[in-house]
């Protein structure tokens, strides 16, 4: 018998998780392991935690969604996060889904689509509801956008430091660089850090500390 796809839920709303949780937990195929209320209680726990999915609002006190997002993936790149928010923006959609979201639901639609995304997450795919999918246009180039923080990576390689240098800049990991690095060149189509710096200096990613002394 394959085991359950064991589910996190984290929003601030107690009567959202408690419903979802139940609904959930129907479904002989999904545990949902812990609902947390915030998004540093979800970083603080979710490796211990070990779950499949989790499932979060992007409007969370302490620590925000694609906050708890941005150090998740860094921590875990592999973990699968799907947004489930009220927001229905372009920009709340597509910010989430380039910060490493694998999902984008809204909070109105019918449970049965949330288990399917849900099942399709867990199987290494990604899963927009249609309302969410009609707003977003691809990108334009057929690039994968970075996101901010890798952006930031790309700032700090551009200038010419070294893999150790940005860890320690940034307060994290040689190997969480490494995979930044990596995620970017494939991104980008680059693959020497000569050609990071050009990219950068042409797109004015080296202006961005400009005044910022």
């Amino acid at each position: 018998m394959t085991a359950p796809i064991r589910i996190i839920i984290a929003d601030d709303h107690p009567l959202v998780t408690e419903g979802i949780k139940g609904i959930l937990e129907s479904f002989d195929h999904i545990d949902v392991i812990a609902t947390l209320a915030d998004g540093k209680q979800l970083v603080d726990r979710f490796e211990a935690l070990n779950a499949d999915v989790i499932l979060m609002d992007l409007n969370m006190p302490v620590l925000n969604g694609l906050g708890a997002t941005e150090i998740i993936l860094e921590r875990c790149p592999g973990t699968k996060i799907l947004v489930l928010s009220m927001h229905d923006s372009p920009e709340y959609i597509s910010t989430a889904m380039r910060y490493g979201a694998k999902g984008y639901l809204l909070k109105d639609i019918p449970i049965d689509e949330i288990v399917e995304a849900i099942e399709k997450v867990h199987a290494g795919g990604t899963y927009l509801c249609n309302s969410c999918a009609q707003k977003i246009a691809p990108n334009p180039d057929g690039r994968e956008p970075l996101t901010a923080r890798e952006q930031t990576i790309l700032l700090e390689l551009a200038t010419g430091k070294s893999n150790k240098q940005v860890a320690f800049d940034l307060d994290i990991s040689v190997r969480t660089v490494e995979t930044h690095r990596k995620n970017i060149k494939r991104k980008l189509g680059i693959s020497t850090t000569a050609g990071l710096t050009r990219y950068a200096m042409e797109h004015g990613v080296l202006q961005r500390n400009d005044g910022l002394g």
